[in-house]
């Protein structure tokens, strides 16, 4: 895996890359601004990207708008977010692109190293990753949108679950139910959210994107 890391504090951005290159990965170049980031991008062609949410030279949303015009030239480029904050807009821009290869990560998740190579390895198969907290924050926020008001208890608890981007599998295991009663209610979220009968990874993204946009 070739991953670039564009993060402006210097000690986590080494501490980054020290943490990939001891786990074998291959981290091909480190930037400090988006614009360095998205040079890097070009030069590398990596798998992955690495990227603090606020940048200079404002520090506002300098890295999710680089992260996203990055996606636009090089649509096969994983992108893995980090923030120190939830911040609802930026989490939905960058989904709002096709939530796949995509993550979004607290920078606290960092510190919890198995969990942060997990979502990094899941990004970069061509996954989603959403830190649970920004799940959590999102979905107390979203009670705006009536389909969303018509899911139970445990039906948000699963969309919340397919928002980290957990297969079924892993829902059924989280939760201790079986295979067969996910899908069921998988099923009828789609059903409430009235998500036409598609491509079922469509409309598992639609169902997230929901109430991101809801928030």
């Amino acid at each position: 895996m070739r991953i670039v890391i564009g993060e402006d504090d210097a000690l986590l951005r080494e501490g980054l890359a020290l943490l990939l290159a001891a786990e074998g990965l291959d981290v091909v170049a480190t930037a400090a601004d988006a614009d360095a980031l998205l040079a890097a991008v070009d030069e590398h062609r990596p798998d992955v990207a690495i990227v603090d949410v606020r940048m200079p030279p404002t520090h506002t949303d300098e890295g999710i708008r680089a992260a996203v015009r990055a996606r636009s030239t090089h649509p096969d480029l994983a992108v893995l977010v980090l923030s120190a904050y939830v911040e609802q807009a930026f989490a939905t821009d960058l989904l709002a692109g096709g939530a796949r290869r995509v993550g979004y990560l607290l920078k606290e998740r960092v510190g919890r190293v198995e969990e942060f190579l997990e979502a990094l390895h899941r990004v970069a198969g061509g996954g989603t990753a959403v830190d649970p907290e920004v799940v959590a924050q999102l979905l107390t926020r979203s009670r705006a949108d009536a389909g969303l008001e018509r899911l139970s208890a445990r039906e948000r608890e699963v969309l919340g679950l397919m928002a980290e981007g957990l297969g079924n599998s892993a829902i059924a295991a989280r939760l201790v139910v079986s295979d067969g009663a996910v899908h069921k209610h998988i099923r009828s979220i789609f059903a409430k959210l009235d998500l036409a009968p598609t491509d079922e990874a469509d409309r598992r993204v639609s169902a997230v994107l929901r109430y991101l946009r809801a928030a």
